[in-house]
């Protein structure tokens, strides 16, 4: 979350950096400075009578032990007020912090000077495209009657196990998704990330942490009894490992990799744009994250989003590369770069990753510093990013690989496969 200090010495930035967001509630921000400046008069308030009452207490010591007992029964009454006060005080301070807290929580990161404003998909900014669509031949067809004919993913049969978007992988079906989280993981691991293997649930402390609380609990799946959530991405228990750390300088960045299952309750709609393998509640994904110092994390987004393209590269995919203009951007994210497949047989493009960079809004949640070699205590910058989500990695390889003989496995796939077609 933002830092209140921030938002009061830098009122109009805040304002029109919001604005770049399309925020519809700007007037918070003038609600969080008037209760952040009661909650300081109470403080300072509050200071000044527990100077007070120490000091008398110390008066009243020294007066008993000189035996002056009336002249201490006399402070002693002076001081009952002083303690009234003061617990009132107390109240009202804990009343403006709480009131603070609800205030400063419904308030997005603040997006970096060099995102578009915007307020939809279509004002994104397309940086770059990568190679050309793949030429298929007139009888081809989508991913989902694919999977159908080669019998390597049942929708059907999921859904009669546990509901619409959980697929079962069949076959060799399965073996692509493995081959892709192998050679995900191991890119990820030779380009200097540390693997990790982390919970699938977290509990509402860590949601809080990273920004799914409490913007995004309706798209969450809820475990009531435990009160745990399932994750919706790894990001969340591997930037939670750092909750509440205080790390050296000389450790950062800190670089890590995780493999993991996701789930979403996303909303149910229909057509073309989320069936078969597009939109699923549960799906399976490798991802990235860094902790840095807040002077290299954009030379680290771009690092990151360079990474992803060569993933995406080497499996021969043509896809381009957003720049997300404000109003498209993730609540907790100030900068994010969408990169996208084509598939040939739907005509459209497929989203496969995300890499964002949070810069303190994580960490400020989390309490996650560094100290440097002064000594001084300072927040870090948080990144993340997809590298990669399945789905529609497998839907464009499916799509842009059909041939007569069958379904060309990706040249960098075939040693994890063991087989060069689907047929």
């Amino acid at each position: 979350m933002l830092q209140v200090n921030y938002i009061r010495e830098n009122r109009e930035k805040v304002l029109e950096r919001l604005s770049v967001r399309n925020f519809k509630q700007p007037e918070l921000v003038d609600e969080i400075i008037k209760i952040d400046e009661e909650r300081r008069q109470a403080q300072t308030s509050l200071d000044s009578l527990s100077a007070i009452a120490n000091s008398s207490a110390k008066q009243i010591g020294e007066l008993m032990r000189n035996g002056k007992k009336e002249e201490a029964d006399i402070l002693k009454s002076e001081t009952t007020a002083n303690k009234e006060q003061i617990k009132n005080l107390s109240d009202v301070l804990a009343e403006a912090e709480d009131k603070l807290y609800h205030l400063i929580v419904q308030l997005p990161n603040l997006p970096h000077d060099s995102v578009p404003a915007g307020a939809t998909p279509e004002e994104n900014e397309v940086v770059l495209i990568h190679g050309e669509p793949a030429v298929l031949a007139e009888n081809a067809v989508p991913h989902w009657e694919l999977t159908a004919k080669y019998d390597i993913i049942d929708f059907e049969l999921g859904t009669k196990i546990a509901g619409a978007g959980f697929p079962v992988y069949k076959g060799k079906g399965a073996r692509l998704q493995r081959a892709l989280i192998n050679f995900f993981l191991d890119r990820a691991v030779e380009a200097g990330y540390r693997e990790m293997q982390v919970p699938h649930l977290v509990n509402e402390a860590s949601g809080f942490g990273t920004g799914q609380l409490p913007d995004k609990e309706g798209q969450m799946y809820h475990a009531g009894v435990d009160n745990l959530y399932l994750i919706p991405t790894a990001e969340v228990p591997v930037t939670n490992l750092y909750r509440d750390v205080i790390l050296k300088e000389e450790e950062l960045p800190v670089r890590n990799t995780a493999y993991t299952p996701c789930f979403r309750r996303e909303a149910g709609s229909y057509g073309a744009h989320v069936r078969g393998l597009n939109r699923l509640h549960q799906f399976d994904k490798v991802e990235l994250v860094q902790v840095v110092h807040p002077e290299k994390s954009y030379e680290v987004l771009e690092q990151m989003s360079s990474y992803v393209q060569t993933l995406l590269k080497e499996l021969g995919l043509h896809y381009r590369v957003l720049s997300l203009c404000g109003g498209d951007m993730g609540f907790t994210s100030a900068k994010t770069y969408d990169m996208e497949v084509w598939s040939a047989a739907q005509q459209r493009w497929l989203e496969v990753s995300s890499v964002s960079n949070f810069e303190t809004y994580q960490s400020n949640r989390l309490k996650l510093r560094f100290k440097g070699a002064t000594g001084k205590t300072q927040l870090a910058h948080t990144l993340n990013g997809s590298a990669l989500a399945l789905p529609r990695i497998v839907a464009s390889i499916l799509e842009n690989n059909q041939t007569d003989k069958g379904i060309k496995i990706p040249e960098v796939l075939v040693k994890y496969t063991g087989f060069e077609y689907i047929d």
